[in-house]
């Protein structure tokens, strides 16, 4: 069982940055691949970014490539989502989710692959 638990949203002005971070519990952290996710109002919940188990791999949506980056540090049990140059758009509940056995490309893009999810932090962008 992992518990995990997002921090770090607010409201930021457009152009601006934040960082959110997701701590998880339990011992096995490392060998979980970790993903980021968001929700606006009315929208279905959509991929933001993911990083493998090991940090040597990462992936990005295109809306958010070239602005935010994944990171995790193992020995904190903490993955983190580096957000710059936030837009309006960027508006939303964003959530962290940890998955084992991600053996292909596109299984980091999908929500059903993940196993453990936060409750969330909510992100607003002002214009």
């Amino acid at each position: 069982q992992v518990q995990l638990v997002e921090s770090g949203g607010g409201l930021v002005q457009a152009g601006g940055s934040l960082r959110l971070s997701c701590v998880a519990s339990g011992r096995t952290f490392s060998s979980y691949a970790m993903g980021w996710f968001r929700q606006a109002p009315g929208k279905e919940r959509e991929f933001v970014a993911a990083i493998s188990w090991s940090g040597g791999n990462t992936y990005y949506a295109d809306s958010v490539k070239g602005r935010f980056f994944v990171s995790r540090d193992n020995a904190k049990n903490t993955v983190y989502l580096q957000m710059n140059s936030l837009k309006p758009e960027d508006t939303a509940v964003y959530y962290c989710a940890a998955a084992q056995g991600l053996y292909y490309y596109n299984d980091y893009f999908k929500p059903y692959k993940y196993d453990y999810w936060g409750q969330g932090t909510q992100v607003t962008v002002s214009s």
